[in-house]
């Protein structure tokens, strides 16, 4: 009688469905990496923008005027991309003049609860949707968080 070797359909099959499974995991595991990183790299890139903006007009005790066209043209900033959410960015005066807040707009909820959580030692204050940070603070559950970072 002859013997054959080899694997059923149905082994086949489970093989094939375990990998998917270790992949699509694999994945997600690799998403949720990758946005912890563009994170944290826009957080460095926030805490650089308001060591500049200290430098640039810090020493006139005014800050009257900064925006992120001037902090462009006086060099210490690239570029007018923000470091995180949508295009729609600001940095400028408040209190008369005596601080300056970086105002973020569109991000998600994920990047939005990252910032709330991890709030900067640089910051005065943070300001989500408008309001000041406390335990009651939430973020949107779309893409239309604001945050601003205050320093005074």
């Amino acid at each position: 009688m002859k013997q054959e070797s080899g694997r059923s359909l149905i082994e086949v099959i489970g093989v094939l469905a375990i990998a998917g499974v270790m992949s699509a995991s694999a994945i997600s595991i690799y998403n949720v990496i990758r946005n912890n990183q563009a994170r944290k790299i826009a957080s460095m890139e926030i805490e650089q923008i308001a060591k500049n903006t200290k430098i640039l007009m810090g020493a006139r005790g005014d800050y009257t005027g900064i925006s992120v066209d001037y902090l462009i043209k006086a060099g210490a900033l690239k570029n007018n991309q923000a470091p995180i959410g949508d295009t729609t960015w600001s940095v400028e005066a408040i209190n008369d003049g005596k601080g300056f807040s970086i105002n973020l707009s569109g991000l998600s909820s994920g990047e939005c609860e990252y910032f709330a959580t991890a709030a900067p030692k640089w910051a005065t204050k943070v300001l989500i949707n408008g309001f000041e940070k406390d335990i009651n603070t939430s973020c949107f559950s779309t893409d239309t968080n604001k945050i601003s970072f205050t320093v005074e």
